[in-house]
């Protein structure tokens, strides 16, 4: 029987188990991982060191663990060459932690135990300039740099990823083939590169200035995307991979977790992390798979089939911008609404003759504050007085759809139609201001907006909101309810129109409204009354005083 305990992980504090890769009865290699541990700079595997079955795994994830800590127990195979003595482990330092997720910024002044012991002059003489070039790319064409995962004064190891080229069939990382600092970078993501070109300047120490051949492959479409990592093999002994997430990296997996992901054909951009900091574990991994069979989505699980993916370029020219962040999100949240709650919008009219008549009196009173009154604050006021008659619309459903959860408080949110994107500032305490405080608020927030100044907090909160299209146009239209509201009001264009008041027509400013709600909180003729309330109130604008 044999113990398996942490190695040397130099002064690494706070060291969690993130990840356990085998369980009692499994065989394994000398090689193979038996967990993965995290500290705030990096993460390793610790592998076995000798051949044998798993007996017991003494530790558990989240738990902390410090060097010589047991953390498993193995039944050595008789015929491994390895079963007297486990082979030594690396050493979790410094220097590899600069080339782990998050870079030390001290790495580049840590001492080097090596050049220490010799003479300044020839540490100073045995410096040298390496330049790492696109290896041998085959016939791959159209290749171009997807991602550069240095900078210039980063400290990289041997086989830390420096770039990621791609071509029409695959992708491939180009990894450091000595250590050293990056002097210069040459390419940019989007730049097309050929065999031969120019990647990053390196000074190394000049025993390490003479690189064996730089790694060679094809890009085959066998290869899975992003997951073709062309490095050097690691020298003889080495028993632990250090995660190398550098600043630029975008997938957080250590190495068992890119090995099961690849023999799996997972491309591990799609999937979604539990683990610390959004790490990628093995059972991601295998949800996801799972979730791709049964037809699910990775994101939300609705298994509605994608879009499929159209090369607009074979019909004429285009042109590709990138979405704001405030699209992006905005996007994202009416996506989620739209999928998760079953909307109905219910359409009516307001006569608001007297409410513009009121309005148009007061024109000289907002002239001398220095504003303009808009019919905007008189809908907020009157949409509060309905939202406590019909306290169901400023309620919102608990995640789990089971109770109701009531607000007694009424922060109103409006849409502000920006160059960036459609933001939702939130009027906090509407009910609590009268019609002119109202008023400066909408247009101090409307202007924030505009002006991108908005704080969190000016966006939080909401109970209900407005959209209003009045000064764009239409005839109605239907909202997305903003979740985890319950309903939302639309306003479309103020009109004038020919009402029959019982002897002939006359006409009349007529206000179309559309309420969009959802259908689990609220019922067809809960939304009915509401807006026949709602309207009440905006054709006799007295009944707000009452």
């Amino acid at each position: 029987m044999t113990e398996i305990r942490i190695p040397n992980i130099g002064d690494a504090e706070n060291v969690e188990v993130i990840e356990l890769c085998v369980v009692p009865g499994d065989r394994v290699g000398p090689d193979d991982a038996i967990i993965v541990i995290e500290s705030d700079k990096a993460s390793m595997e610790v592998p076995s060191g000798v051949a044998g079955i798993i007996e017991a795994l003494l530790v558990a994830v989240g738990d902390e663990v410090t060097e010589g800590k047991v953390i498993a127990r193995l039944q050595v195979s008789v015929e491994s060459d390895d079963a007297q003595e486990p082979v030594p482990t690396q050493t979790l330092s410094p220097s590899d932690a600069a080339a782990t997720e998050e870079v030390s910024e001290t790495a580049s002044d840590a001492p080097n135990d090596t050049a220490s012991d010799a003479p300044n002059d020839t540490v100073s003489d045995a410096l040298k300039e390496v330049v790492i070039e696109v290896p041998d790319i085959g016939e791959a064409e159209d290749v171009v740099v997807i991602e550069v995962a240095v900078r210039v004064g980063d400290v990289v190891t041997l086989d830390q990823m420096l770039v990621v080229v791609e071509s029409d069939k695959a992708s491939m990382e180009i990894p450091a083939n000595v250590a050293g600092e990056i002097t210069a970078v040459h390419v940019s993501e989007g730049d097309p590169v050929i065999e031969g070109a120019r990647l990053v300047t390196m000074l190394v120490a000049e025993a390490a200035a003479a690189p064996g051949p730089p790694p060679t492959a094809a890009p085959t479409d066998s290869q899975p995307a992003r997951e073709n990592v062309l490095a050097p093999a690691k020298p003889p002994g080495t028993q632990v991979e250090v995660e190398q997430a550098s600043p630029g990296a975008r997938i957080y997996a250590g190495p068992a977790t890119r090995r099961l992901a690849r023999e799996l054909g997972v491309q591990l951009e799609q999937v979604n992390g539990s683990g610390s900091h959004g790490r990628i574990v093995k059972d991601d991994v295998k949800a996801h798979v799972k979730d791709a069979m049964t037809g699910g989505s990775t994101r939300g699980g609705s298994g509605i089939p994608p879009l499929p993916e159209i090369d607009f370029a074979k019909f004429g020219p285009i042109e590709s911008v990138a979405l704001s962040r405030i699209r992006l999100v905005g996007a994202e949240n009416l996506h989620r609404s739209w999928l998760n709650v079953p909307h109905v919008t219910q359409h009516d009219q307001a006569d608001v003759t007297e409410l513009e008549e009121f309005r148009r009196s007061l024109k000289s009173e907002a002239e001398s504050r220095g504003v303009k009154l808009t019919p905007l604050a008189f809908i907020v006021k009157a949409c509060c007085y309905a939202l406590k008659a019909f306290p169901m619309f400023n309620a919102s459903l608990d995640r789990e759809v089971k109770n109701t959860v009531y607000k007694y408080y009424y922060n109103i949110g409006f849409a502000v139609d920006t160059d960036q994107g459609l933001v939702v500032p939130v009027v906090k305490d509407a009910d609590k201001k009268g019609v002119w405080d109202l008023n400066g608020e909408i247009a101090e927030l409307a202007g924030k907006a505009r002006d991108q100044k908005l704080g969190l907090d000016d966006m939080q909160g909401g109970t209900f909101s407005i959209s209003s299209l009045g000064a764009i146009g239409g005839t109605g239209f239907t909202p997305i309810v903003n979740a985890p509201e319950v309903a939302i009001l639309g306003i479309a264009r103020l009109t004038t129109q020919p009402v029959w008041n019982g002897t002939d027509f006359e006409p009349r400013k007529v206000l179309p409204l559309s309420l969009s709600y959802d259908h689990r909180a609220i019922n067809g003729a809960e939304a009915g009354r509401f807006v026949v309330h709602l309207t009440e109130l905006l054709t006799d604008i007295r009944r707000l005083s009452l």
